[in-house]
Formats: structure tokens, sequence, C-alpha cells
């Protein structure tokens, strides 16, 4: 009994006759000591195994999360919630691989989709007009009426805050550019459902959509929006045809051409048809915009039940595959010299002003950056007044409409809802056909802004010009936002 107690004893006392962090109280050693340490111990060890094992399992359940969102079994793809918070933390850690290509979740049969009867509800803006004559300032020496208007920073501001009755500036001022054919303005009166897209400049060719259905053929109208130089390079290709009524047609597209292009750049021309969808064809309930260079190969009424009818959404775009924040895009947009880079600079100054935050998590969008060259949307009044001020935007500065399109959706707020859908979706919609050939501006090549002003020849007469009249505050002081490159080029 005397030995026992000594080992006990000894069990408290470390090499050097200290006492260690396990040594017994002192006085009366308890008899089952040893067996207390020896449980202590197993007890820390089991609680250490449990933790890891936890974490083993949260780990392999976000690795199935990532892989199950990015495989090619429908099964499994159908389990995957790209918005889930989880998912967008992992895809903004750079965790998750973006695909090019991904399976679309769309219906069988067009056939079987029921279209929704009526139109959806007005809630917010109840009537919307737009201002249709151009106000030319005193000293401006430009006389001549603007396509999108001489918009003053007053009215921009104003337009920003929804109301019940609205008059907006929206394109189409008189005597501004931009005008249609009789013969064209009449055809599309008839056109509920439009499938449109643009070719100015001769940069494109139209490319027949494919996997379209009979009863998409009777329902939508396919128009392409063209302008005379584009018009005579399909002609001398023999493309066009024209029916009795003096109608264009290549293919299943219906020519729409637009005479006089309202601006000196090619690519803010194009923003016309692709941003003012509405007022182009007023008519329209429902439209589907690809760009030029694009080969729609799913059939429109698909397109619709996937974006707008099964989630009753009214407006959807797909997210940029690299970007979620205008700043990043506004840098990857000058080193490819899509514009002069101080007026990007310029432009994206004006927004970090007016409370644009960059991109993150926090915000209640997804994105702020899309990728615009397929855009689904009910022609709605809020939608509309989305569709006019996103091209007042382009008006005013730079003809990068990706960089505008978040920052009016951060100023509508919670009036306007948008679906942005996976990048790798996007990329099923459509095949991708290079330019005939490749776009290049003057003003692209622009570093500096007294270039500009020794160049008057650089600058563009009719578009901008938001970036050349003097700004209500002070920029100066304005520092835009760190930039971390997340891709090549964007």
């Amino acid at each position: 009994m005397e030995g026992d107690i000594q080992k006990s004893v000894s069990l408290g006392l470390n090499r050097r006759g200290g006492r260690n962090n396990h040594s017994p109280p002192k006085g009366k050693v308890p008899h089952d000591y040893p067996m207390r340490i020896i449980w202590k111990k197993g007890f820390i060890r089991l609680v250490l195994v449990i933790g890891i094992l936890w974490m083993l399992l949260i780990l392999i359940a976000l690795l199935f999360h990532i892989w199950s969102c990015q495989t090619s079994i429908s099964f499994l793809s159908a389990m995957c919630n790209k918005d889930s918070k989880v998912f967008t933390m992992l895809d903004s850690m750079g965790l998750v691989s973006k695909p090019h290509r991904c399976p679309i979740p769309v219906s069988n049969d067009p056939d079987k989709i029921v279209i929704p009867t009526g139109r959806t509800s007005d809630k917010i803006v109840k009537k919307l007009m737009y201002v249709m004559e151009d106000e030319v300032p005193h000293n401006e020496s430009q006389s001549s009426p603007l396509f999108g208007g001489h918009i003053s920073w007053k009215q921009r501001e104003e337009s920003f805050k929804p109301k019940s009755n609205m008059k907006v500036h929206c394109g189409f001022i008189q005597g501004g550019g931009a005008d249609m054919n009789r013969v064209d303005v009449e055809y599309v009166k008839k056109c509920k459902f439009v499938v449109a897209s643009g070719i100015f400049d001769g940069y494109d060719i139209p490319h027949q959509p494919s996997n379209i259905s009979p009863r998409s053929k009777k329902l939508f109208c396919f128009l392409m929006v063209v302008d005379e130089v584009s018009l005579k390079f399909m002609k001398e290709n023999g493309t066009v045809t024209e029916d009795n009524d003096g109608g264009k047609w290549v293919g299943i597209w219906r020519i729409f051409l637009l005479k006089h292009p309202p601006y000196d750049e090619p690519r803010r021309n194009g923003k016309v048809p692709k941003i003012l969808t509405h007022r182009m064809f007023p008519q329209a309930q429902y439209s589907i915009w690809i760009d030029g260079k694009m080969e729609l190969i799913v059939d429109p009424l698909l397109i619709l039940e996937r974006y707008l009818w099964r989630g009753k959404h009214t407006f959807a775009i797909a997210q940029h595959k690299h970007h979620r924040s205008i700043y990043e895009e506004a840098d990857a947009n000058k080193r490819r010299k899509r514009y002069a880079r101080p007026l990007i600079d310029l432009h994206m100054k004006i927004y970090y002003h007016e409370g644009m935050e960059p991109w993150s998590s926090k915000k209640k969008t997804i994105s702020d950056v899309p990728e615009g060259a397929v855009i689904i949307r009910e022609h709605t009044a809020i939608n509309n007044l989305f569709s006019c001020l996103w091209f007042n935007e382009v008006h005013l500065f730079t003809p990068r409409d990706q960089l505008s399109f978040g920052y009016v959706a951060y100023r509508l707020g919670d009036s306007f809802k948008c679906f942005m859908f996976p990048n790798c979706e996007y990329n099923s919609i459509f095949v991708l056909h290079p330019h005939t050939r490749e776009h290049s501006s003057p003003i692209e090549w622009v570093k500096e802004l007294d270039q500009l002003k020794k160049n008057s020849k650089l600058k563009e007469s009719r578009g901008g010009l938001g970036l050349f009249t003097p700004y209500p505050a002070d920029l100066h002081s304005v520092v835009l936002p760190h930039v971390t490159r997340t891709s090549k080029a964007g």
C-alpha cells in the first residue's frame, strides 16, 4: 500500500523534483489519481480526433459542392446552388475554376412551353415618357441636336429616382440621326417576341441561328439592325434578298437599316439597338439580344422559359467570366486599349465619387460586371427605365457598356431586379465567330488628355460629352481603388 502511494506521489514530480501540471493536491493522495490522468489525456485525444474528423467532413462537403457545380452529370449539377453564400465565397477566393461551357437546364420541347398571359405588373414606374427635343446649351458650339440629347448633370441625377410618372432622355432625339425606313417601321409593329442583333461598319456578317423550332419561327421576329456600310458589304457578297414589300432579308434575319448613324464611333452606334431595343421595337413584349458575331444555337422560346419565366424574372444577363468589379473591368479595358485611358479613369472617378464601391461578397448583387453580348428581358416600365439610363451613361461617358451597367443597377437599388446567370451557360447559348476585321479607333490609343487638347480630330464630336463637361464637384482628389488583376487581359 505504501509503495503504491509512493508511486502515485512520484507521478506528481518532474525530473528536477518540481511539481508538474498533473501533480495531485497537497495532503492526502487519491488512490485513483493515475487513472484520472489517463482518462483526462484520453478525453483530450478523443476531442482532437473528433475535431479533425469534423473538419475533414466539412472539407469533403465543400469539395463535393465545388465538383457538383462543375460536373457535366446533370443529376449532380442540379444539386448545385450557385447563388449560395458558400459558392460565392469560394468563387471570390479563386477556389472555383470556371468551365467555359456547361449544360443549360432548358426544357426539352419548345411546343410544351406555356407562355405567360398578360404582362408583369409595373409596381414602381407606372408611366414612362421620353424627351424628344434636345435643349442645346447657349454656350455649346455643337448647334445640331444630339441623338442622346444634351443631358445636364441635374437631369441625370433626377433620372435615378424612380417615380410613378417619369420623363427621361432615352435616345432618338428629333434630328439626332438613327432614322428608319417606313417599310421597316411597319414590319416591326407586329413583333411581340423579338430576337435582335446588330452589325455596324461591316465588322461582322449575319450568322443563321440553328435548332430553331417551327413554333419559334412563327412566334419570333429575327431582326438584324445594320448601318449602310454593313448593308453594302452584305449586298456585295450576294446574301441579301428582297420581298414584295421591299423588306430585305439574309436567311431568317429581317434586315433593319439604321440610316444616318448618330455617333462617330461604330461601337457606340452598336449600343443603340443593343440597349434601346424597346425604343426600336416598341410593340415587343420580350426580346433577346445577341451580338452580331454570334450564332444562336438554342431555341429562343427555351431561353425565355429558362431565364425569365421559370424563376419569375424580367431581366437576365450573364456574369462576366473574369471580373466582378467595374474598376477591375476598367483596368482590363485600358490594358487592351478599348478606349482612351485617361477618359476611362475620369469615367471611373465620377462613379467612385458618386458612391460606387468595388464589388465584394457583402453586396446584394452576385457581380457588378455583365457579359453583355446576350441580354434577355421583358419590356416592363422599370426595365425600360434601366435601359434608358444605361444608354444615357454610354452616351455621356465611354462606350464601354460593361462599365456602366453595374453603376445604373446600383443607383436604382432594389427597384431594379436582375438575374445574372453563370458565364458557362452564356457560352452554351451561341457559337462565337471572329470579326471580319479588327476594329481600331484613334481615340483608343490616347494615353494623355493633352493629346486630345492638341488634336481635336481624336475626340468624338457627338458622344462622350459628359467627359468634357465640367463636373459639379472636384475630382482631382479622387483616388481610384486598388485593382488586383485576376486575368491576363479580361
